[in-house]
């Protein structure tokens, strides 16, 4: 009845059975109608519909999703020739009786083994199935084209076992098969040169993961060196190689934040800075004296400016509260800091204020010491950040469904693991992608970290592949110790301030690199990265720096997607750094 192509996969063996390899089936199971034994659905209000068929032996075949429709079409087709009733202790299980004995048309082609494939479609309208009583009907189509119009496209992901060569780890428990809510990710290798309407998806070999090297902070002396007369920046590309190489001494990011973050544009001359910035300061205060004055009267009409106030307040006062630039009452860097926040409402008034843009801000204040420079500087920030703290929040759901994508490339084994406990939408770095990384790390390591990424180098969304080489350095714990979804979740919440910065730059660019010089990379990660020419300007182009000062080796594995997991080191922090000096300005500062 249905047909679906082959896909291409290294040939393996399921247990005693040795693999097919000629035949047009090559890649197929096939079971008779007569051996079916129920039809699992979806969970009602769990996602997309999908079916899993066992077989009277208590075989599991691998789930069917449905990503447009119609999964409703193959019940219908499957009642001309059995009859299906609901289970009475478990509505989404349709109980087979298949009194045509004769009835010999069976699936072929659905798939390979089950241990190691899955067929995925989805997103259908989630429909509950009723008693369906036999009716024999000639069929007027063929059974082909009746059962497949209106079907989406299936998906087929080859995914390693983690299991071992035991026949009965083959198959998937059927708490594993229940939801797998993200698995839709397209942009893996396709075959579309067989059936129209199917793509055919393979595992794509990445190549070895390059080890790479971090350098020392780029000194002042170093910056000064890429100055002309004018205050004009020289050889912009290759001072943002440098930084994201090393990051700033210190000394350098109140000025070159700026520049990072777009406040001075790289071309300007310091005449023209100097001019942008007298402009700018008085754009400021005039935003900020709409709210200053408006009275309590006005205010208690306004319902959404004092909503703002509120919960401004509420998380000033508890910002970076350990850091002695925020630390004490009547703390002039919390009143600064309450008043930029006010001020942005006024700025943009539709987005105002959302939790989380406090710790955006803090960071940013503590290095400029002004509160002009630092309000543009936030600005600028946040037209970055501004999808992710949106009502709908399209911004965090895209990048999850991208980080998906990415790390079901990098290592498909695992992200099958993390589906299986629930853990597939990976909201457990709901918190990494919202305030990027802010309360992951040391404040002096966020410094570090974000200066780095605002090179915007080496590829588009790089702070996805910083969740990847996080997560890359907690698989092996997560999955030898079994965790589920509540472990999952409090050890990535655990994980907070034990990151070391520098490794997961070093893992982070080393999957980038990895990526870059793959010629087969699929499309969708093309575009995530920002790569769809599969090219890419890298620190490892010729940059004309020393490449001897400062370097440190950084060990990056490669994941190992068809091997149980590796040791993966994680490198816990010291957290006794070396807190920065403060400059002597801080001591003056007061809210305008």
């Amino acid at each position: 009845m249905v047909n679906t192509v082959s896909f291409k996969k290294k040939p393996h063996t399921n247990g005693d059975t040795p693999s097919q390899r000629n035949g047009k089936s090559k890649w197929s199971f096939l079971f008779s109608l007569t051996d079916l034994k129920s039809i699992k659905q979806n969970k009602e209000g769990m996602g997309w519909s999908y079916l899993v068929f066992c077989l009277k032996d208590d075989v599991v075949l691998p789930a069917l999703h449905f990503h447009q429709g119609d999964s409703k079409l193959l019940i219908e087709s499957l009642e001309k020739y059995v009859v299906l009733c609901e289970a009475p202790q478990d509505k989404r299980i349709l109980l087979v009786n298949c009194p045509n004995k004769s009835l010999s048309q069976s699936f072929e082609n659905l798939l390979d083994e089950p241990a190691y494939g899955l067929i995925q479609a989805g997103l259908l309208d989630r429909r509950k199935l009723l008693w369906a009583t036999h009716q024999w009907k000639k069929i007027k189509k063929d059974p082909y084209t009746a059962t497949m119009v209106g079907f989406s496209k299936v998906t087929n992901y080859i995914f390693d076992s983690l299991r071992g060569s035991d026949p009965s780890t083959h198959q998937r428990p059927p708490s594993e098969m229940a939801d797998f809510l993200s698995d839709a990710i397209p942009g893996l290798k396709i075959n579309q040169q067989e059936e129209p309407g199917f793509e055919v998806i393979t595992r794509i070999d990445l190549g070895e993961r390059p080890v790479v090297q971090r350098r020392e902070p780029v000194s002042l002396e170093e910056w000064t060196k890429n100055i002309d007369s004018e205050g004009r920046i020289l050889n912009v590309d290759n001072m943002k190689q440098m930084i994201f190489r090393g990051g700033l001494s210190h000394a350098l990011r109140k000025q070159v934040w700026k520049f990072l973050l777009g406040y001075f544009p790289w071309d300007s001359t310091k005449e023209e800075r100097t001019q942008l910035q007298k402009q700018k300061t008085d754009e400021y205060f005039r935003m900020k004296l709409q709210w200053k004055s408006v009275s309590e009267e006005q205010e208690k009409r306004n319902s959404r400016l004092r909503d703002y106030r509120s919960l401004i307040e509420k998380d000033v006062n508890r910002t970076d509260r350990t850091n002695k630039f925020y630390e004490g009452q009547d703390n002039p860097g919390l009143i600064l800091l309450h008043d930029i926040l006010m001020t942005y409402c006024m700025y943009d008034f539709d987005l105002g204020y959302v939790q989380g843009m406090s710790d955006l801000l803090s960071p940013l204040l503590y290095v400029m010491e002004n509160e002009v420079d630092a309000f543009w500087c936030f600005a600028s920030y946040m037209d970055q950040m501004h999808q992710n703290f949106e009502e709908q929040m399209q911004g965090m759901k895209t990048q999850l469904i991208q980080l998906s994508t990415l790390l079901r490339l990098l290592d498909s084994g695992f992200c099958s693991y993390l589906e299986s406990q629930d853990s597939g939408y990976l909201y457990f770095c709901f918190r990494w992608l919202l305030i990027r990384f802010k309360r992951e790390f040391s404040f002096l390591d966020i410094l570090r970290l974000w200066e780095v990424m605002w090179t915007e180098l080496p590829c588009k969304n790089f702070h996805l592949l910083l969740c990847c080489a996080i997560l890359e350095s907690e698989k092996q714990q997560i999955m030898e110790k079994h965790y589920g979804f509540n472990e999952i979740l409090k050890h990535i919440n655990e994980l907070s301030m034990k990151i070391d910065v520098e490794d997961v730059l070093c893992k982070a660019e080393a999957i980038s690199l990895q990526m870059v010089k793959c010629k087969e990379l699929p499309q969708a990660v093309c575009e995530i990265l920002g790569l769809q020419d599969s090219e890419v300007t890298t620190p490892d182009s010729d940059t004309g720096e020393d490449e001897h000062v400062g370097l440190t080796a950084c060990s990056t594995p490669a994941f190992q997607s068809n091997s149980l997991p590796v040791l993966a080191a994680s490198g816990a922090r010291d957290d006794s750094s070396t807190q920065i000096s403060l400059s002597p300005d801080v001591s003056r500062l007061t809210p305008a």
